[in-house]
């Protein structure tokens, strides 16, 4: 069931702190990309077509901006959902089908409830303000919303240019739409 983000967090908010193991055996927190001028974290699983829709999406933005790092975040319950464990995950980073600058599990989906994401994809891109992630702008990917659908417009390819241009983002809120977050009982 499709389900559309929400704003639970204002442009200028700091980004929620986090520490979340990757795929490669590391464990990432904010401070992991204080070299990048952006930082644009997904929440994002393995088995949503919405989700699956838009790998290639992210693995393009991760490659085309090097001052910017491309986190996806996966919050599901892989209890539930056996294609979102961590395991699969790792699979999708080894056979590079998910190229992005850190693919990392939230096991106990706090993070995803900071950030008040709710469905997969669910996207966010922070500018670094002097060693600080805030919240430039939220909002979908792009204007294919649908998992077969094509884009014409690309929303945060344009949010990503401004915030490197040192400009405020002058989208207002797109919801991204994806499948729910399948939240633990």
């Amino acid at each position: 069931m499709a389900e559309e983000s929400i704003q639970e967090l204002s442009t200028g908010d700091p980004a929620p702190e986090f520490s979340l193991p990757g795929t490669d055996g590391e464990t990432y927190t904010l401070s992991s990309f204080e070299e990048n001028d952006a930082l644009l974290v997904v929440f994002t699983c393995n088995h949503c077509p919405y989700a699956k829709a838009k790998i290639d999406v992210l693995n393009r933005l991760a490659g085309d901006y090097d001052e910017v790092a491309v986190v996806g975040i996966n919050p599901n319950d892989e209890t539930a959902y056996p294609d979102d464990s961590f395991e699969r995950m790792r699979e999708l980073v080894e056979d590079e089908t998910i190229q992005y600058d850190a693919y990392l599990r939230d096991e106990d989906q706090t993070v995803a409830t900071e950030y008040g994401a709710v469905c997969t994809p669910d996207p966010f891109l922070f500018r670094n303000d002097d060693g600080e992630f805030v919240l430039a702008w939220q909002g979908r990917l792009d204007d294919a919303l649908n998992p077969d659908d094509e884009p014409s417009q690309h929303d945060m390819r344009e949010a990503i240019e401004q915030v490197l241009a040192g400009r405020p983002v002058d989208k207002a809120f797109l919801p991204s739409r994806g499948c729910s977050i399948k939240w633990r009982d």
